[in-house]
């Protein structure tokens, strides 16, 4: 679905939405707290738009990002950027953020041109961006790295005003966080919200978020979204860069969606379907609920008995874990982030030693083993931050298909890797797992979301393991990759692999899985048969009640 020259550079000055007399009926989501209804003003004054964009480009080496990219932010909207993993949504937000110099093009904030050339400049404008990929410094506390950077010129701030601030900033908005802890110590979900503070305590008209909830919990997620209205009720502008359909139905007033680095159209969030938006964003029908065939399981393959294990703060995080996983079986592990998730990964995948407890693979003994030890026994891993643990993103994308294997024949000899054999193996994965990249000598850096998470499973897959081990597999991805990915999770298990599914998402965690396990505090709350399941179930099993089984 376009609209009238949609692909080409045009002026969003006076933006109409796309016609939709063939879209389905319109779906009505927490539309109470929406501004008037804005389809009664297709023409705009410049005292209604904040910020517009003309015919903005951006290229880089092989890679046109931007295309003439032009769109407008209302002042007091909340206006998503929707698009697949490298449709150039990240690319438009950093040049609105100095971060990047467009090409071509131009960028007016309140009717006046202007001309960004750093972060420093944007914020000196009112523009604030919190990144998909954390900003922070680990050692330092939370208080600290909201300070850092924040200071404006000639003003003797002090820790301890600070502090007030960030304290005042939180109850404001139920933000509830230990401000001197070490950010290193915190879980992924927590790190977001010190990102999103650092933003709330520069103080922008105009906040960008970049996929703001690709690391929070569902319950995190509307604390995040009741947030965002209230900065909208406050009159500031808001642009939401993300992929998930039901967000953009949630919260936005309007959606820019951006397809190959070009605008498909803008349209009025209460005009649209989610459907309607996934075929803008991939051109083509999205598949959301991946029919699966019933398969029994087999015999067991990890078997975890009474594991217990500590976080890095030195606190038990788990606390008797038992479970079982079988051939043709997905068991899902459901949970609200932090109850122990992340310490189990480590420990079935070698990174983290165990307190007691064993883990058995086909009835051997692998507990403490070390992770090539583990994986060489035919367990395979995808780990939640494919960033920090499942790359190293200054490697080629060749060198990363073989991470782990590159010891192994026929990729080395002696103390040599064997180019010609990494090459052509990596040349046939990127081939099989549709790998968007030039050749395997890509810098892995500069690859989207999608394409990061298929050359770990990629990776990880071509092994043909015994057991799998996937922590938040689609989490950060667009609609297409996620498509893709529980595709191959569900042929993985067709194969005849055991596989661990640990998610927080519990559409996917229902729609894949054979079994669904509850973890609670360090513990498995109950186990239920998928087909007979209900979400109530699960949600009370995840909040600590007993009786639902």
């Amino acid at each position: 679905m376009r609209s009238k020259g949609s692909d080409s550079a045009q002026s969003r000055e006076t933006e109409t939405p796309i016609q939709t007399k063939e879209l389905s009926p319109v779906i009505e989501v927490n539309r109470t707290e929406l501004s008037p209804d804005l389809r009664s003003a297709p023409s705009l004054g410049d005292d209604q738009v904040l910020l517009r964009t003309d015919h903005l480009t951006k290229r880089f080496p092989q890679v046109l990002a931007n295309d003439n990219v032009s769109f407008s932010v209302r002042k007091g909207e909340i206006h998503c950027l929707l698009g697949e993993n490298g449709a150039g949504k990240t690319t438009l937000a950093e040049m609105l953020y100095g971060v990047y110099k467009p090409d071509a093009g131009s960028i007016y904030l309140k009717g006046r041109r202007i001309a960004l050339t750093s972060p420093r400049d944007a914020i000196a404008h009112g523009i604030g961006m919190v990144h998909q990929h954390f900003v922070l410094v680990p050692p330092f506390t939370v208080l600290e790295n909201i300070f850092i950077g924040t200071r404006s010129r000639g003003l003797l701030a002090n820790m301890t005003q600070a502090a007030e601030k960030v304290r005042a900033l939180c109850q404001d908005y139920g933000i509830e966080i230990d401000l001197n802890a070490q950010v290193w110590q915190l879980c992924v979900g927590e790190q977001q919200w010190v990102e999103i503070l650092k933003a709330l305590y520069s103080g922008v008209e105009l906040l960008i978020l970049d996929e703001p909830t690709a690391a929070l919990t569902p319950q995190e997620t509307d604390k995040l979204f009741a947030i965002l209205r209230k900065m909208r009720a406050d009159g500031l502008s808001i642009i939401f860069i993300t992929h998930k359909l039901r967000e953009v139905m949630e919260v936005s007033d309007r959606v820019t969606v951006l397809r190959k680095g070009r605008v498909v159209g803008t349209v009025n969030t209460a005009d649209v379907t989610r459907t309607d938006l996934a075929r803008m964003m991939v051109g083509r029908e999205v598949v959301f609920q991946i029919a699966k065939e019933s398969v029994a399981p087999g015999p067991p393959v990890l078997e975890v008995d009474d594991l217990r294990a500590y976080d890095d703060r030195g606190v038990e995080a788990l606390r008797g874990i038992s479970l079982t996983v079988h051939r043709h079986e997905i068991l899902g592990l459901a949970g609200v982030s932090g109850n122990g998730q992340r310490e189990l990964f480590d420990v079935l995948t070698g990174v983290r030693k165990p307190v007691s407890g064993r883990v058995l693979l086909e009835g051997e003994d692998i507990t403490g083993k070390s992770p090539a030890y583990i994986a060489s026994r035919g367990v395979a891993s995808v780990p939640e931050d494919r960033i920090h643990q499942g790359l190293v993103m200054d490697f080629r994308v060749g060198e990363n298909l073989i991470l782990g294997l590159q010891r192994r024949s026929p990729f080395s000899k002696g103390s040599f890797l064997r180019r010609n054999e990494v090459r052509d193996f990596a040349e046939q994965l990127i081939s099989r797992f549709d790998i968007a990249t030039p050749s395997p000598d890509q810098t892995t850096a500069v690859l989207s979301g999608g394409n990061l998470q298929k050359v770990i499973m990629a990776r990880e897959l071509s092994q043909a393991p015994k057991c799998l081990i996937v922590s938040q597999p689609t989490r950060g991805l667009d609609v297409g990759a996620t498509e893709y990915v529980r595709r191959q999770l569900l042929q993985q298990r067709d194969r005849g692999t055991a596989i661990l599914l640990i998610s927080e998402d519990l559409d996917e965690i229902f729609n894949l899985s054979t079994h669904i396990a509850v973890i609670f505090k360090g513990q498995i709350a109950g186990v239920l048969d998928a087909e007979r399941a209900t979400l109530e179930d699960v949600g009370m099993l995840m909040a600590g009640c007993e009786g639902t089984l």
